[in-house]
């Protein structure tokens, strides 16, 4: 019931703005249905980061390790679920194929597009400023992951395991302790403060 009260809200919107092409009337409608779904996940999405912020900037937590834990896990949880559907019937390789890819396309357009929009559209030669020299660190510890991530199925003869998936949560338990130290300047100076008192 509770659920039911805080959705509402939401789906009622989404009722009446986007049409539902899985019933004949609306069938045709398919292209549109797309784009206003694409239209209210860039709404939700950036009501979501600046909520992040708000509350990160509230509790004296840098933007960089709010965007490590809590828009990581938020935007990640879709791809959690859709790996372990495909998982479950049988098809592992999907899944790997799936976390793999999606990271690569946040990487090379999530971060592309506005960086590209804002220096070539918006403001022209412009650069955008990454306001952490963490950064460099977090990179190297991903790539670490990464590199662990390959070594480990390939010593497991390429299946996913009970075992493998426990590895990996501690994996990235490891990952994201040394990021927020690394952020929280535990290792040297690498974060500026968050705004000037």
């Amino acid at each position: 019931m509770v659920k039911w009260v805080v959705c509402w809200p939401l789906r009622a919107i989404l009722f009446i703005t986007v049409p539902d092409c899985r019933k004949r009337r609306w069938e045709k409608w398919f292209i549109a249905t797309f784009m206003l779904s694409i239209f209210w996940i860039a709404i939700f999405s950036y009501v979501m980061v600046w909520m992040v912020m708000l509350i990160g900037f509230t509790l004296g937590v840098p933007d960089s390790i709010m965007g490590i834990t809590f828009l990581a896990a938020g935007t990640s949880i879709p791809d959690a679920i859709a790996s372990l559907i495909v998982a479950r019937n049988g098809l592992g390789d999907m899944a790997v194929s799936n976390s793999i890819g999606s990271n690569v396309f946040d990487i090379l357009i999530g971060l592309a597009t506005p960086w590209f929009m804002q220096t070539a559209l918006i403001s022209p030669g412009s650069f955008v400023h990454i306001n952490s020299r963490g950064l460099i660190y977090s990179v190297m510890l991903l790539f670490l992951t990464v590199a662990f991530t390959i070594l480990t199925i390939h010593l497991n003869r390429w299946e996913l395991s009970k075992k493998v998936g426990v590895i990996f949560m501690l994996v990235y338990a490891v990952f994201l302790t040394f990021s927020v130290m690394i952020e929280f300047n535990m290792f040297g100076f690498v974060n500026p403060p968050m705004c000037i008192e």
